[in-house]
C-alpha cells in the first residue's frame, strides 16, 4: 500500500503494483480500478502490477471507509461519485475508470460528474438487488455475510480448482477480506447498491466507450443482469468470461487484466 498525493494535496490510500505512476509520462494515461462492496484495493493485486509493468500505469484505490482510508464512508453511490470525480480530476491525466460491482456503479456516476477516457465494468448489472439474508447478516454479523458472500460469489469450479495465486485460497482470501471491514460499511455498501436505480440512464447520457467484463456463471450479477446497460450504452465491447463468477479480478485475473489493457489500448490508439 502506497498513498497517492494529488495535485491538490489530498492523499489517497492506493496499490500501485509497485511502480510510482508518477514517473509515468506527466500526461500519459492512468488506470483506476474500484473494488466492490466490503472489500479495498487488495482485490486487485492480480492486476496491478501486470498493468503497471506492460505500459497501463494503474493505482487501485482504497474508497472512503475501505482498507487504509482515512475519510469516512459515503452514505450513497452519488457521494462516492462525487468523491472520486474530485479525485479523477485532481490527477490532472486521462483516467480509464474500472470498477468491479458496487465500483462499478460508482465509476458509471463518476463519469457522469467528470471527463474519463473510457469505463471498464467488471461483474455489473442495471440493478443490483441484495438476498435480505445477506442483507441481515451484514448488519448483524459480517463474518456469516463474509461466508455468504465468498460462497455466493464464485463459480462451483472456482472454489476447489486451481488457484490463479499459488498457496492462496480464492474463497477463504475473500472471506477474510469482507469479514475484516469496519463495522457497518459492508451493510452500508449493499444498502447502497440495493437503492441505486440509476445505472442505465446515467449510462446512456455518456459518450464514452464501455467494456462490458462479466462472468458466465455469476450468480450475484448475472449476464443477463447487464443487458440493459449494454443496450444503453453509446459504444459497447462485451466479455463474457466462460466458467467465471462474480469474483473475476480474482478468479479470472488474466482475462480481467486483458480487457483492461485493451480498453486502454483501443482509445489511445
Amino acid at each position: 500500500m502506497t498513498t497517492l498525493v494529488l495535485d491538490d494535496g489530498r492523499a489517497v490510500s492506493v496499490a500501485t503494483g509497485g511502480r510510482n505512476p508518477g514517473k509515468a509520462k506527466a500526461d500519459g494515461p492512468l488506470v483506476v480500478l474500484l473494488h466492490g462492496a466490503g472489500m479495498d484495493r487488495t482485490v486487485w493485486s492480480m492486476q496491478t502490477r501486470w498493468l503497471a509493468h506492460h505500459g497501463c500505469p494503474a493505482v487501485a484505490i482504497d474508497l472512503p471507509g475501505h482498507g487504509a482510508s482515512s475519510e469516512p464512508e459515503c452514505a450513497s453511490v452519488v457521494e462516492y461519485a462525487t468523491w472520486l470525480a474530485e479525485v479523477v480530476a485532481a490527477t490532472g491525466r486521462p483516467v480509464h475508470l474500472v470498477g468491479h460491482s458496487m465500483g462499478s456503479f460508482v465509476a458509471i456516476e463518476c463519469a457522469a460528474r467528470v471527463a474519463v477516457a473510457s469505463l471498464t465494468l467488471v461483474g455489473t448489472a442495471a440493478a443490483m438487488p441484495v438476498h435480505p439474508a445477506l442483507l441481515e447478516a451484514a448488519q448483524s454479523d459480517r463474518v456469516h455475510a463474509a461466508r455468504l458472500m465468498s460462497g455466493w460469489g464464485f463459480a462451483p469450479a472456482r472454489r476447489t480448482g486451481p488457484n490463479p495465486s499459488p498457496g492462496a485460497s480464492m474463497v477463504g482470501g475473500t472471506l477474510g477480506l469482507v469479514a475484516q471491514s469496519a463495522p457497518g460499511v459492508l451493510f452500508n455498501d449493499l444498502s447502497m447498491c440495493a437503492e441505486y436505480e440509476d445505472a442505465t440512464t446515467t449510462i446512456g447520457s455518456l459518450d464514452l466507450p464501455v467494456t462490458f467484463l462479466l462472468g458466465e456463471l455469476d450468480r450475484m450479477t448475472p449476464v443477463r443482469a447487464a443487458q440493459p446497460l449494454i443496450d444503453a450504452a453509446a459504444g459497447s465491447h462485451v466479455i463474457v468470461v466462460p466458467g467465471a463468477g462474480h469474483m473475476l479480478p480474482v478468479e479470472a485475473p488474466a482475462a480481467t487484466r486483458q480487457a483492461i489493457a485493451e480498453a486502454v489500448s483501443s482509445v489511445d490508439d
